[in-house]
């Protein structure tokens, strides 16, 4: 791998230029600051306590300027961060942090009652406050320190992230997300999305989540562009900061794209400079689509996994409406196919399962190899997901596997039925689950 610093390639060919602020504090730091506060505090976690490549160091924190200096951190000395969800229970963060095998934790000081209560965290001999790490990178740059730049042998397919997904039976499984991804990633990204040094946007994501970091922020930093860092989604907040910042692009679920559009501050921004908002995680209603198309905000849908990309299809913004309900064709670099329970191809218009291959897909989970044998087979991914393809090879989600139920020997996919129903306009959100049935065996509860 040439090289995987890509603040200190910014710093080289845009010093000067901002690259995230923070909405809370108001601080903003510039590429080449965001490279030198890399540079300083991976010189102190190695030489004061001793970190060196691979060792995990688990966050608890919202977004902030600290945490991506951390992960300039990553990409300099070759640390895994390991992004903790503090929305799990206790006994949850227990099993991750005592999973992933952590050498140091940092936290937000709202996180702290929390970890507290884990007996793990005491075991930890590293801790960081999110405060400390404010101090630290504060003192860099009044300083003028952070000039000599760290770089360790980092290999493409050594690990940055492990991204902890939940499982609805057991415990949480860590994708391991490799330098490799993250570089193949980006390159989908600008490809498909037209991403660009001059591209600014919002990140109000959590950081726990890949979408977080890897739709547009990963790609973002890759390319030189802008981040406006908020710490959690607002309605209000985010339509007006989206006009205040010219943003060009955006990411979001339908579910904050609909908060949105019922705000009172939905009439009154412009967003002229906005290309198209990336909408991912379900399919988004047609009626919601041309509400934001009247406001002159053109929808690009998409699809993608924790453990691979994550951006790993998307439809083109032209046919959101000609091609409603499908998550487009898959990004460039992909190997993509719909197969069968004996792994053959399926027919244009028939259901098969999603597979994957190419160089954003994960090597496997932590420390789980019987999760990672069932899931990747000759190099393919198996994503769990029942999809079927139209005569111009656009892809349609139908619906899990673990979803489907067979109800008089007939597979019935629990999606189809589901958009049919949301389609009624006293129809909020619903659900279908197979339940016991005497004749049929199993049937649909709404």
């Amino acid at each position: 791998m040439i090289s995987s610093d890509w603040f200190q390639k910014w710093a080289i060919y845009n010093p000067s230029k901002v690259a995230f602020r923070e909405f809370e504090t108001e601080r903003e730091f510039t590429f080449s600051q965001f490279n030198r506060m890399g540079n300083n505090l991976a010189s102190i976690l190695k030489q004061n306590h001793h970190f060196t490549k691979g060792d995990r160091i688990a966050i608890i924190s919202e977004y902030n300027i600290e945490y991506i200096v951390l992960f300039s951190v990553a990409q300099k000395l070759g640390i895994v961060l390991v992004p903790l969800n503090y929305r799990l229970t206790t006994p949850e963060l227990d099993f991750v942090i005592n999973n992933a095998e952590v050498k140091g934790i940092v936290y937000d000081e709202k996180f702290l009652s929390k970890l507290n209560m884990l007996d793990c965290f005491k075991s930890i001999n590293h801790k960081f406050s999110m405060d400390q790490l404010k101090g630290i990178n504060n003192n860099c740059i009044e300083q003028n320190t952070g000039n000599i730049n760290i770089s360790e042998s980092i290999d493409d397919d050594d690990p940055i992230f492990i991204l902890y997904t939940s499982g609805t039976t057991a415990f949480p499984k860590g994708a391991i997300y490799t330098h490799k991804m993250l570089l193949w990633n980006s390159i989908n990204t600008e490809l498909r999305l037209n991403l660009n040094a001059e591209d600014i946007s919002i990140n109000c994501a959590p950081p726990f989540h890949t979408g977080g970091w890897n739709v547009l922020l990963t790609p973002f930093i890759h390319h030189g562009a802008y981040t406006l860092l908020m710490r959690s989604f607002d309605a209000d907040l985010v339509l007006e900061m989206l006009e205040y910042e010219n943003a060009t692009i955006w990411w979001a679920v339908p579910t904050m794209l609909k908060m949105m559009a019922e705000s009172p501050v939905f009439k009154s921004v412009k967003l002229n400079r906005l290309r198209y908002f990336v909408v991912g995680g379900e399919s988004m209603p047609i009626p919601l689509i041309e509400q934001w198309h009247r406001k002159g905000v053109l929808i690009r849908q998409g699809y993608g996994l924790t453990e691979v990309g994550p951006n790993v299809s998307s439809l083109n913004h032209k046919d959101a409406i000609r091609k409603k309900g499908s998550i487009g064709t898959m990004n460039f670099y992909y190997d993509a196919k719909l197969v069968d329970d004996n792994f053959k191809p399926v027919k244009p218009g028939d259901i098969g399962e999603l597979v994957l291959r190419g160089p954003t897909v994960t090597p496997g989970y932590w420390k789980n190899e019987k999760a990672t044998q069932e899931t990747i087979e000759n190099g393919w991914f198996h994503t769990g997901d029942l999809m079927k393809t139209d005569d111009d090879g656009y892809y349609f989600v139908v619906d899990r596997i673990k979803n489907m139920y067979i109800s008089g020997g007939e597979n019935v996919y629990p999606a189809e039925i589901e958009n049919l129903i949301r389609s009624h306009p006293a129809v909020a959100e619903v659900a279908i689950v197979g339940v016991p049935d005497e004749k049929w065996v199993e049937s649909g509860k709404a």
